[in-house]
């Protein structure tokens, strides 16, 4: 009976060692993915834009919403809009400004670009102004690909957040800085309310 015994107690440590290491990795593992785990940066299509565009600039003002889907903070070092029409219409907008509202006002908060964080499993409006200050693109009245791609701290390339239709056919005065909707080929009873206009001189 007791060879028995301490048979069944010797057989039974190996499955008990086995509970304990499977114990110990989901702890871990959870740990991991509760607080260490490095999320991605998420974004969505935005339903009005600012615009702008003449010889001597083009402006396009984007309401953004940055989700982090990790625990760890993401920080954000540089944001571009690559915008992409016919070959000759392809251009690179550089984040030129931090706005306040997404109707250009002369008091909507102008910031210059600056490092920011999005933190873990969290969401951070933001309306960013891209812009180009010299006459190399000119955007046509149409419709346009444009892909929100960003810098982040731990990684080395930019990286694409979000690719979404910019409905640059529902500009209507391209000389003045106003918003317009992002929808699909908008009547012009159905445009954002016209403001003030801004000169982009």
């Amino acid at each position: 009976m007791m060879a028995t015994g301490a048979g069944s107690t010797s057989g039974s440590l190996p499955a008990a060692a086995v509970v304990a290491a499977c114990a110990l990795i989901f702890t871990v593992a959870s740990f991991w993915w509760l607080n260490a785990r490095q999320g991605k940066l998420r974004s969505y299509p935005p339903h009005t834009f600012a615009a702008a565009a003449t010889r001597q600039k083009t402006l396009i003002r984007i309401p953004l919403v940055l989700f982090n889907t990790g625990p760890k903070p993401i920080v954000i070092l540089d944001m571009r809009l690559d915008v992409a029409g016919e070959s000759q219409e392809d251009a690179t907008l550089p984040w030129s400004s931090t706005r306040d509202r997404i109707r250009p006002e002369p008091d909507d908060g102008l910031r210059l670009p600056a490092v920011f964080a999005v933190s873990g499993r969290t969401a951070e409006q933001t309306f960013i102004e891209f812009s180009t200050p010299f006459p190399n693109f000119t955007p046509q009245i149409r419709e346009y690909q444009a892909s929100l791609k960003c810098r982040v701290g731990h990684r080395k390339k930019w990286i694409t957040v979000i690719d979404f239709p910019l409905h640059l056919e529902n500009v209507s005065t391209p000389g003045s800085y106003i918003a317009y909707s992002n929808a699909p080929n908008v009547t012009e009873g159905a445009k954002a309310p016209k403001p003030e206009a801004i000169s982009t001189d």
